[in-house]
């Protein structure tokens, strides 16, 4: 039986950077010659607060796995989407929890000679049977996380597959097989089970005890995989072999599609209602970003229907109105701020953001500067405290 290396009980997402126009204090650095080849060598610079900075490119992923791997791609000629794209194939091996082919993703792109910033939106969609009170009990009232999260009726239909392929189309070149290569080898070889992994099992080790397949993989014996161990994932390694032959399509009307459904359907809690006709009617789609001005940069990402750029883009603008440079990075009246700021950006990213294909957000009006001037007023208030910037 394949078995999709993602947990059923979460809606998994990555996204991918912002992306900024302008020049930075950074920018008049010198590239340092770094020999990074242990996980503890980027510990000891985070300790020491020193910045990592490259004249011609950088990889950067939750795990040093996918980032070697990505790096290699680079080495050897391909372009920053043939090693997102074989990063993302390790990423759902060494940390489902957080990122995987059986959910979704949004892709910011910035084409360095049109400079154009470009977003894909691959998210999960959901099912065509979906009822709006899937998430209430019996009386209405919201199920408390868990009790939604887990088992089927909280899985959409993945999205990650399609966007991958979708963004080699466009920008890829290293032959679209040899990206797999490596995570197909570490499936089948052995991958090193991260600290952030093991303690994600081990917080969640009551929500995979209760299906076989994650209770098997994460808690062989019983026992939650430990941190440093190596561990193979051969059925990972098979599905990776199906997608490097066959294309995204094998996710969306495949023998793995048809999989996907009866394991979502037909899980032992909060079945699921996906459909092959969800599975077929999958697209990937091209989005407008949101831009702002935020001092002498011009900060884009992704749009709705994430909240992403729109929330950094508030939070940035309501912080432009104080001069924290002046306070320093040190300062907790400068936390304070970004602190207060995030919590004014919030407070509308929770009543005005939404899927923008369903829901009317108001984008422009969100980062107007007059209403982001207005909003800063807010953090001198009483329900604010005080806050002096000099």
């Amino acid at each position: 039986m394949f078995f999709i290396n993602f947990k059923l009980m979460m809606f998994i997402f990555l996204l991918f950077p912002f992306v900024a126009n302008g020049n930075q204090k950074s920018d008049l650095n010198n590239s340092e010659n770094y020999k990074l080849n242990k996980e503890s060598d980027f510990l000891k610079l985070k300790k020491e607060g020193k910045p990592v900075i490259s004249d011609k490119w950088m990889v950067v992923t939750a795990n040093i796995q996918a980032s070697k791997i990505a790096a290699k791609i680079l080495k050897n000629g391909g372009t920053a989407t043939d090693a997102m794209i074989s990063a993302q194939l390790v990423l759902g091996l060494v940390e489902p929890e957080s990122s995987g082919l059986g959910g979704g993703a949004f892709l910011v792109y910035f084409d360095n000679k049109t400079k154009e910033v470009i977003t894909l939106d691959g998210r999960e969609t959901a099912p065509i049977l979906i009822k709006e009170n899937i998430f209430q009990d019996t009386n209405g009232n919201p199920l408390k996380f868990f009790d939604a999260v887990v088992g089927g009726k909280s899985v959409g239909t993945p999205g990650t597959p399609a966007l991958l392929e979708e963004a080699y189309k466009r920008w890829g070149k290293t032959e679209w097989s040899l990206l797999f290569e490596d995570a197909i080898n570490l499936s089948k070889n052995g991958f090193v089970i991260s600290k952030k992994l093991s303690s994600s099992i081990k917080r969640s080790k009551s929500s995979l005890s209760k299906f076989l397949n994650t209770k098997t993989y994460f808690l062989p014996n019983g026992t939650p995989l430990k941190s440093g161990n190596i561990h193979y994932n051969k059925n990972y390694a098979d599905t990776l072999k199906a997608f490097a032959k066959e294309g995204s399509k094998v996710f969306y009307q495949g023998f793995i599609a048809n999989d996907i459904i009866s394991t979502v359907n037909n899980a032992s809690l909060n079945p699921g209602v996906l459909s092959l006709k969800d599975m077929h009617n999958y697209k990937v789609i091209q989005r407008e970003p949101v831009c702002s001005k935020y001092r002498e940069y011009e900060v884009c990402g992704m749009g709705p229907p994430s909240s992403g750029a729109l929330t950094i883009a508030q939070i940035l603008g309501i912080i432009e109105n104080y001069d924290i440079s002046k306070l320093g990075p040190k300062n907790p009246k400068t936390w304070r701020l970004i602190g207060d700021a995030s919590r004014l950006a919030f407070a509308d990213r929770s009543l005005y953001m939404a899927d923008s294909d369903y829901v009317d957000v108001p984008i422009n009006e969100l980062i107007s500067k007059i209403y982001l001037n207005e909003r800063s007023q807010l953090m001198g208030t009483k329900n604010f405290g005080s806050i002096q910037t000099n």
